[in-house]
């Protein structure tokens, strides 16, 4: 039976496929079989008469489980704005039911998947619907990505709060350097490590070149428990 994880973040622009491509290459390396997913991404293009996402092409080039582009990423819009605006303005409604048969589809032939959320943990899909909703559906522990940056901290405890609320089983969290000279790196670190009520699983440090491939994840103890 595969294993996932559920990627969320602190907000949108926090490196969730930063991470999630971190996450899959480390797998990979380990000698799994991964497949990735984007249920639901805005700001899409078009190309060749259908919508495409840059970050679910990456998260299929990077996984090796093969799925067509409508399995990874369900739902694309092109409007760049929040998924149930978009929906709604394009009149394509996201179901959650079909996007949760497509993750056990590709979970038959992988031994991880690794499924990234929208914006942050409370992001709207619809009028009744959330991310979290749409994490409560698919089962996956849950990672929180935290950008590490001013502000981080009080976005970080609450999305962890909320997450804590919600039905789901809540893996850890994974610090994303966005900023090279961020100071008081370690200091952030340590109040997040003392706050919040998951470990910290890996740390994803600065990219100088922008090439996620160029950096991989220092990982913690906490995060081998899960690769069994």
């Amino acid at each position: 039976m595969a294993q996932g994880f559920f990627i969320t973040g602190t907000g949108t622009g926090v490196g969730k496929t930063r991470v999630s491509l971190a996450l899959i290459r480390e797998l990979r390396r380990r000698g799994l079989r991964v497949a990735a997913m984007k249920p639901v991404a805005t700001g899409a293009v078009r190309r060749n008469g259908s919508l495409r996402h840059e970050d679910a092409e990456l998260l299929m080039a990077a996984a090796d489980v093969q799925a067509s582009y409508e399995d990874v990423n369900a739902f694309a819009y092109e409007m760049p704005t929040s998924p149930h605006i978009a929906a709604s303005l394009e009149r394509r409604p996201i179901d959650i039911g079909a996007i949760v048969a497509r993750s056990e589809a590709l979970a038959g032939a992988a031994d991880w998947v690794i499924v990234e959320g929208v914006g942050g943990w409370e992001v709207p899909l619809n009028d009744h619907e959330r991310v979290s909703d749409l994490a409560e559906a698919l089962h996956w522990p849950v990672v929180l990505v935290v950008d590490l940056r001013l502000g981080c901290l009080n976005h970080a405890l609450l999305s962890a709060a909320a997450i804590g609320r919600s039905c789901v089983r809540p893996a850890g969290w994974i610090g994303n350097v966005i900023d090279p000279e961020f100071p008081y790196l370690d200091e952030y670190l340590h109040t997040l490590d003392e706050s919040l009520p998951e470990p910290r699983l890996a740390l994803l440090p600065w990219c100088p070149d922008g090439h996620p491939e160029s950096s991989g994840l220092v990982l913690s103890a906490a995060f081998e428990q899960w690769v069994v």
